[in-house]
């Protein structure tokens, strides 16, 4: 274990002040990422500041959605009775991830902040760009079975880890934030994560020292709400693919449709050109096929992980029937 000093934040400011103001510092909450990270000498902070104790643990009525704060347990957030109500799509999520001791210790922040689990990554005798820019990406021509097939580029194929970032992202949720100086914005989710391109070491939009304070819903949409989760075994394991859907159908039709991915990019990954293609089709297996065409145009697999691409149109496909048969 390497030295490192500890801080317990008093508010969200100061702590954001903390990690700015100080080469190598990092926050910390639940630590379900970051302890092991610091284990493997993959992340090495010089000084953690905990914001686990900050007052940020509320979920509040808004608007006619929920203010979630950020440091929200992952087991009281899927247990919430307004989230499994409203919003059954981020507490089906949420329980398909880690496992139950793991969720009451990880916060909402927390999760959408995981990083990679690509095995190169993990493995610090093999070149990353995600972990040592300019290094290369061992994953291009190692074994890339759980790797991307969306959103790559020649750098990095790893893929974001989170299933309840593919809720959140299907959900329209926004991320709420505060800077060092005590500025404050919103970031809508889908602009919160970032594409590999030629910086994989830069995996969100945020600011250094910019702290997620809380994630706000809006009213909980129309139609029925699934998420399907594909992964090598029952618990415990991340997705290969998951769907995350709404499907708003009127007698024969579809009226609206979202659908993000997850198991597949660098981020969650929203399909627009599958929800255009759902408005106002035929509740029928050729629309759920042709959805599921749009949502994985361009996908391309690295050898290993080919299979992806076939799991994830069936698994759009059969997630869009089930939806709309509910709806």
């Amino acid at each position: 274990m390497r030295p490192f000093t500890y801080e317990r934040a008093k508010d969200a400011q100061s702590a954001a002040q903390s990690v700015a103001n100080r080469p190598g510092a990092k926050f910390i909450a639940g630590g379900t990422n970051l302890l092991d990270l610091m284990k493997l000498s993959i992340e090495r902070p010089q000084h953690l500041v905990d914001v686990s104790r900050l007052p940020l643990n509320q979920i509040e009525d808004k608007e006619g959605g929920l203010r979630i704060g950020s440091q929200v347990s992952n087991s009281d957030l899927a247990a919430d009775p307004r989230v499994r109500q409203r919003y059954p799509l981020l507490s089906m999520a949420l329980l398909a991830g880690a496992s139950g001791q793991l969720r009451n210790k990880a916060s909402t922040g927390g999760n959408l902040l995981q990083r990679t689990r690509c095995y190169y990554f993990y493995d610090v005798s093999k070149p990353c760009n995600k972990r040592e820019p300019g290094s290369g990406c061992a994953a291009l021509q190692g074994f890339n079975r759980i790797h991307a097939i969306l959103g790559a580029s020649d750098q990095c194929i790893a893929v974001h880890p989170s299933d309840m970032a593919v809720a959140l992202t299907a959900l329209d949720a926004k991320v709420e934030t505060v800077a060092p100086d005590g500025s404050e914005r919103t970031i809508p989710i889908n602009e919160l994560h970032r594409l590999p391109a030629a910086t994989p070491h830069l995996e969100t939009s945020l600011q250094s020292g910019e702290l997620i304070t809380a994630v706000s819903l809006p009213a909980p949409p129309n139609g029925r709400q699934i998420y399907r989760k594909v992964r090598d075994r029952a618990s415990y394991a991340f997705a290969l693919v998951s769907v995350a859907a709404v499907i708003d159908s009127a007698d024969r039709n579809v009226r609206a449709a979202r659908l993000a991915l997850g198991g597949v990019a660098h981020k969650p990954w929203r399909a627009p050109e599958a929800e255009r293609v759902l408005a106002g089709a035929s509740n029928t297996r050729d629309s759920f096929v042709g959805a599921a065409d749009a949502a994985l145009k361009g996908a391309q697999g690295h050898g290993h992980n080919d299979f992806k691409i076939l799991l994830a149109k069936r698994t759009i496909e059969q997630t869009l029937a089930d939806a709309s048969k509910q709806a």
